[in-house]
């Protein structure tokens, strides 16, 4: 009767786990709403409704970008205008392309040429920056503010000199204001991501003047990629010598604005992929603040203190803009250069002791075997070598208390009614035998930081960024785009994400349920069949996930059954205790069904 009553509680938090990891699988893993019509949003300043908080952030996936039919075909509409506006200066550095545009000072043309949006061959470029008042809003600018001088504003026209923008190669933007002002922008660019822009005034009035040079990022979070509990997609910043991952776009739309504490050595917005920053010049401490808009549009931006330029005189202000992808190694080597804290713009979290080493680890393998998939398979071979005398303690253990279970059945027996007096005994015969109850558990227990570690890897690191492995997995850090109930495509219809079941899935259910009839069987039946449901529960959960993840832990399996059988070799004992144990059970239940 009771273990009739363990299995219906086992099913009905089954079931609840399966109906509640749908819940957070549809909010972590959101498929792309099918286009609406546009419809008009809220004026800059006024309060969303509940409908548009609710929508906000309902099309952001992973990789970020417009979602809406009718955005997509009015930013290609402002972009063809736009760009073909006369006056552009081109940029045309090693991993940035695109062009400055003279009216405001703004760079709002950018494309990273060695990323493509997707994975079909001629995909275009991955487009960072994007025109102002565009649906992919996304633009820097660069500017001066002061009381009783005349300053350029977002309507300025600026002249340009040189062009196009390229490494050795800078752009300098003039305006003079009539009154005895020049005013100088002078942009570099390095042969990644990092452009710098000398902001310059020249008094060359009778009197002196006082200004405030400013940078800012302007951004619509409509194509911002998914924010999660442990991946931060939004604002971000350095600040007092420590990253901040936060607010979220949500929250500041609330505040309206955050003001930073504190010195400021960077500011702006990540997402999972992507970085725009605003570095301070070393030395100054500049005012920074994140600020919402309105229509899902918001600003970081620094303002360096008011200096006084004296007639005569002029004042340059030096700010750098990163504007590009976040790989690990050049934001290393931007931080050894001086920039505080730039590599922990991607958010390991805290297992990032142990990401760090297997990113570095995979990159090596990587261009040892040439394929990322290959590279994930030996990191799990390193990683079961290194844990394999774990194992074999394991099974020494597992082998002891098997050997041990007639003397606790008896202690069990003889102290049925003294729980804390049974606990005394079972330590001590634990001791005498010299077993561990809890050895079993030591491979699992060591796994799980370096599983969530590979996980976060697999998430954050855009090295596993449309990498293949073989036939239909064409991207690792992706999950698996096959499923099963529509036969790989052939029928018209896409599962939902719950049963959206692939066959790398498939594989890690059956190669679990191999692993779990190799052990020994479980003396409570209850515990034996939750560890049947176990495998085929894990398949479920396991599918949305990156194909990387699911290959790793396939490959955990299969090594992990080839080492139980050489175990089981070296542990025959152990083999003949479980296969004992199983033939006990099968009786047992024959006997009840009679």
């Amino acid at each position: 009767m009771d273990n009739q009553r363990n299995l219906i509680l086992a099913v009905v938090l089954s079931g609840l786990l399966f109906f509640g990891w749908e819940a957070f699988s549809s909010w972590y893993f959101p498929a792309p709403k099918q286009p609406v019509a546009a419809q008009a949003l809220p004026t800059a300043g006024a309060t969303e409704s509940a409908e548009d908080k609710s929508l906000r952030h309902s099309r952001t996936n992973r990789e970020g970008g417009l979602h809406d039919a009718a955005d997509i075909a009015l930013e290609t509409k402002d972009l063809a205008t736009e760009l073909a506006a006369p006056g552009r200066v081109k940029i045309a550095a090693p991993d940035l392309a695109g062009s400055i545009n003279p009216k405001g000072a703004l760079l709002d043309d950018l494309s990273l040429t060695h990323y493509s949006q997707g994975l079909e061959k001629g995909s275009e470029p991955v487009r960072l920056f994007s025109v102002q008042g565009s649906p992919a809003q996304y633009f820097s600018q660069f500017g001066f503010s002061g009381d009783g001088v005349k300053t350029p504003d977002a309507n300025t026209v600026w002249q340009t000199s040189g062009g196009p923008l390229a490494p050795g190669k800078p752009v300098t933007l003039t305006w003079d204001n009539g009154a005895g002002q020049l005013f100088t922008i002078r942009f570099s660019v390095d042969d990644h991501y990092l452009v710098t822009a000398e902001q310059t005034v020249a008094n060359t009035g009778t009197a002196p003047v006082v200004v405030r040079p400013y940078a800012q990022v302007n951004r619509t979070s409509k194509t911002a990629s998914g924010d999660s509990w442990n991946i931060h997609s939004g604002p971000i910043g350095a600040f007092n010598g420590a990253v901040q991952f936060g607010p979220n776009y949500d929250d500041l739309a609330t505040a309206g604005t955050i003001r930073s504490e504190g010195k400021t050595d960077w500011i702006g917005f990540t997402d999972i992929y992507w970085l725009s920053a605003l570095i301070a010049q070393d030395g100054q401490k500049p005012d920074s603040q994140f600020d919402s808009l309105g229509n899902e549009n918001f600003r970081a931006a620094i303002v360096y203190q008011p200096v006084t330029v004296a007639p005569g005189k002029a004042v340059t202000r030096s700010t750098r803009l990163f504007a590009g992808a976040k790989e690990s190694g050049v934001l290393k080597a931007y931080e050894d250069q001086g920039i505080s804290n730039f590599s922990n713009a991607i958010d390991w979290g805290w297992f990032g002791v142990i990401e760090k080493p297997i990113l570095w680890l995979l990159k090596h393998l990587f261009a040892l075997v040439g394929n990322f998939g290959i590279a994930i398979m030996l990191l799990t071979v390193i990683v079961r070598g290194a844990m394999f005398p774990v194992a074999q303690r394991q099974f020494a253990s597992m082998a002891g208390m098997r050997a041990v279970q007639p003397k606790m059945k008896a202690l069990q027996e003889r102290y049925k009614d003294d729980k804390q007096k049974l606990q005394q005994e079972m330590g001590a015969l634990y001791k005498a035998e010299g077993v561990n109850p809890l050895a079993g558990c030591a491979p699992l227990i060591l796994q799980i930081p370096i599983f969530f570690a590979l996980y976060k890897v697999l998430t954050l690191a855009i090295d596993m960024r449309h990498q293949p492995f073989v036939l239909w997995i064409k991207d690792l850090s992706a999950p698996d785009p096959l499923h099963i109930l529509n036969l790989f495509g052939l029928l018209d219809f896409t599962p939902t994400s719950f049963f959206a079941i692939g066959p790398l899935a498939v594989v890690l259910g059956f190669t679990m349920f191999l692993q779990f009839k190799l052990n020994p069987a479980q003396m409570d039946p209850m515990q034996q069949q939750m560890f049947m449901f176990m495998p085929w529960i894990m398949m479920f959960i396991m599918a949305p996930f990156a194909s990387g993840l699911l290959l790793y832990w396939c490959t955990s399996n299969l090594l992990t059954i080839a080492q139980q059988a050489y175990l089981y070799s070296r542990h025959p004992q152990l083999k003949a205790q479980s296969d004992k144990a199983k033939q006990d059970q099968e009786r047992a239940k024959a006997r009840e069904s009679k």
